[in-house]
């Protein structure tokens, strides 16, 4: 394989656990000499925000050897790592993996890691989620209630007795509807539900088998696009006083606004919003991540991420440690002590 154009590509590599991680960085001290470092960053469904995104971050922070990119200036991760993206379930899945430290990190919501955290929400029954560390905000994921375009859905509370998707069981969408539905006091038992994964919710809406669905995704998401553009979905407002009490209940939300002209002659829409997290297990080391995040933040990159995907284009330093809900990872915490985010630490 020609070596340059392995730098860009999202790594398919095969599941390693993190001691996978530790012990390919013992062998770099030990021997001085640069070892494959697998690290997988867990995302979502091709079609949603979370892949695109994955692949983009593991391209630029990937660091094989012979790779005129990486060695010619600090724009790249640690020597022989290899970063991949790959597709899962949703954030709850990946938190519950990250954890667990079958994968090395993964993207989630941070709705989805405040429960975790506390063990609390859909980690009822798994309980608080103690190996779990924030690498860095990342951007705002919209929430998309998409619904019939002919239908009379003008409000989340229009949902009552209509055939609505919640989003798959395994995925941050889920989570977020769960506290959308109570924050407008609509019981699950008034509507006809389904759960399933945004691809399919997509095509029931195209077949007329359901009425409405729900997406959480950083803009634009192509799905989205392609069903408002062609006349078979429009995107119903988030808003009012059930908008409201969402924003007072939950602190991970806020209000948020699709502008005009994100999709195809689709004017301003209000919603909400909620942060999409880059999450690791505690036990990664710390230079593994420092590095990583070195990587991701250099302004060599800086070009890559706005030009590689809208919502990349959000990723900023300035605003990678705001009111986390999990701890920051300390490898994560030390980058962004000597760039000057964080305050040093006191003696």
């Amino acid at each position: 394989m020609n070596m340059r154009r392995f730098a860009g590509m999202a790594f398919a590599a095969l599941a390693v656990p993190v001691l996978g991680v530790v012990f390919a960085l013992d062998l770099v001290a030990a021997n001085a000499v640069p070892q494959r470092i697998s690290f997988q960053i867990l995302t979502g469904s091709t079609g949603g925000t979370y892949f695109p995104v994955g692949q983009l971050i593991a391209g630029l922070v990937s660091h094989p050897p012979g790779v005129d990119r990486c060695e010619s200036s600090d724009v790249c991760g640690p020597s022989g790592l290899i970063a991949s993206a790959r597709t899962s379930e949703g954030a709850v899945a990946n938190v519950l993996a990250v954890n667990a430290g079958t994968a090395e990190s993964g993207l989630a919501q941070g709705d989805v890691v405040a429960q975790a955290v506390a063990g609390s929400g859909v980690f009822r029954k798994a309980g608080g989620q103690n190996n779990l560390r924030v690498m860095a905000a990342l951007f705002p994921e919209q929430i998309h209630l998409l619904v019939a375009r002919n239908s009379k859905i003008a409000s989340v509370s229009d949902l009552r007795g209509m055939r609505v998707s919640l989003g798959a069981e395994s995925s941050g969408t889920a989570v977020a509807v769960s506290e959308i539905l109570k924050a407008y006091r609509l019981p699950v038992w008034r509507m006809k539900t389904s759960r399933n994964p945004t691809d399919v919710d997509a095509q029931l809406l195209r077949q007329g088998k359901i009425d409405a669905f729900f997406f959480a995704g950083g803009t634009p998401i192509a799905l989205v696009d392609d069903l408002v553009s062609r006349g078979i979905a429009r995107i119903v407002p988030i808003d009012g006083a059930g908008r409201d009490r969402l924003i007072k209940a939950v602190p991970e939300f806020s209000a948020s606004q699709i502008p005009r002209g994100i999709y195809r002659g689709v004017g301003p829409v209000d919603t909400v919003s909620v942060r999409a997290l880059w999450v690791v297990n505690a036990r990664v080391p710390d230079t593994l991540v420092y590095g990583i995040m070195k990587a991701l933040f250099s302004s060599g990159n800086r070009a890559a991420l706005r030009q590689g995907h809208a919502a990349a284009a959000a990723i900023r330093l300035q605003s990678a440690v705001l009111d986390l809900p999990a701890p920051l990872h300390p490898g994560a915490a030390r980058f962004y002590r000597d760039v000057g985010v964080l305050k040093p630490r006191r003696n």
